[in-house]
């Protein structure tokens, strides 16, 4: 019944949202119904999605199924990462047994702590990326770029 469940969570990266359905398996990963190879022909990209399950060397336990929308290709990969990070630490807090338990910790104990969120927190992918395009203003070529001042 456990393998029944299955944990959620949001991503978003740019213009990008993804949303992640994660549950125990085999390690298959299908973005809008492809692969990942399939949807991210690049093996940058690749690699950034499969990021997190590779920090918590989980990538054999855990199915994904991925529905990403907006924005381009290297936003989009952004999101479904952090989409799958945050559906992970859902999945570690579900399973342990209880996190007042970990606040009691002392210094020692949590360097040492192998909960997800820490060493996904370590590696930098649980807060959003919050850059976006800068918007491009009245009179200029682009958002800051301007015509040459010329004195004379």
């Amino acid at each position: 019944m456990a393998s029944k469940q299955q944990y959620y969570g949001t991503g978003r990266r740019k213009s990008s949202v993804a949303r992640v359905f994660l549950k125990s398996g085999t390690g298959q990963i299908k973005i809008n119904g492809r692969t990942v190879e399939d949807y991210f022909p690049r093996n940058t990209l690749q690699m950034v999605v499969r990021q997190p399950l590779v920090e918590l060397d989980v990538s054999k336990n855990f199915d994904l199924l991925v529905t990403v929308k907006g924005g381009g290709v290297s936003g989009q990969a952004g999101a479904v990462r952090h989409g799958i990070t945050n559906a992970l630490i859902n999945y570690d807090e579900s399973t342990t047994v209880s996190t007042k338990k970990v606040e009691a910790e002392t210094e020692t104990d949590a360097a040492n702590d192998t909960s997800y969120r820490r060493i996904l927190r370590r590696a930098g992918w649980v807060t959003r990326d919050a850059r976006k395009v800068e918007r491009k203003k009245v009179g200029l070529r682009k958002a800051r770029k301007a015509v040459q001042f010329s004195k004379r």
